[in-house]
């Protein structure tokens, strides 16, 4: 059954930019009602602008999603303004660039708390909502190194890596409430994600890569949101690292080893 999003109640973290902004204005496209958590408050309310421009409704929840009374008040806005929550996205994420012997451990638990942690707490805190929703979806916002990790970003792979295994491990026990589970897991994608990151102590030994637009990903997840897919990978080249990982892990590790 092809799920509809006009007038779904939906949760986005990490919304003032890049996947997140985009979505906001697809599913907001669709008919949904929004609730937007990101820590820029500037930019979160300029897209909850655009959002009501359009003729759609958002609530901007300005807040660090790491902090419990963020996610509770962006809990209580979708309860108190539309009556509850159909849909959750847990979009917010962050990444540093550079060695891991280079580092302190602040950058690795940083990133495990924005990128893991606080989805897990978010998942959880927004389950009694869900199980009422209407045709409730978590949707978990991976990335491409959750399937395969690269040197020089250990932290951000280790933090996909357990989002990943974190969804496929509660998707049944979801499916249990009657709530769906989507994981995307995105590519290089045009967006500012890149200008905020925590640390940058090197560059990347291949170089920037053309990104996908985040216009583009958000149409592929609104698009698997309605048809109830449990993973997408809106990335040739990414689906090509999956792809080569699986069937040729070997001849990758050698590949990928001349550039530690």
């Amino acid at each position: 059954m092809v799920r509809v999003l006009a007038s779904s109640r939906i949760l986005i973290t990490g919304a003032s930019s890049g996947i997140g902004r985009a979505l906001a204005v697809e599913l907001s496209r669709a008919g949904g009602r929004l609730v937007l958590i990101a820590r820029r408050e500037a930019e979160l309310r300029r897209v909850a602008d655009d959002v009501a421009s359009a003729g759609g409704e958002a609530v901007p929840v300005p807040g660090d999603v790491t902090v419990k009374l963020v996610r509770r008040a962006a809990l209580e806005a979708a309860e108190e303004r539309f009556g509850g929550l159909d849909i959750l996205v847990n979009n917010a994420g962050v990444s540093a660039w550079g060695r891991f012997d280079a580092a302190g451990e602040e950058r690795l638990r940083r990133i495990m708390e924005v990128n893991f942690f606080a989805l897990a707490e978010m998942t959880r805190e927004a389950l009694p909502l869900l199980s009422r929703g209407r045709r409730p979806l978590v949707v978990n916002v991976a990335s491409i190194l959750a399937h395969r990790g690269l040197p020089y970003q250990a932290e951000y792979c280790a933090s996909k890596f357990a989002v990943r295994g974190f969804s496929e491990a509660l998707r049944p026990e979801l499916k249990q409430l009657g709530i769906d589970l989507l994981v995307v897991s995105p590519g290089t994608t045009e967006s500012e994600f890149f200008e905020h990151l925590l640390e940058k102590t090197a560059e990347m030994p291949w170089g920037r890569q053309r990104g996908v637009p985040a216009e583009r990903v958000a149409a592929q997840i609104a698009r698997a949101m309605r048809a109830g897919k449990h993973e997408i990978i809106p990335s040739a080249r990414g689906r090509l690292l999956v792809w080569l990982n699986r069937l040729f892990p070997r001849w990758l590790d050698a590949w990928i080893a001349r550039y530690g």
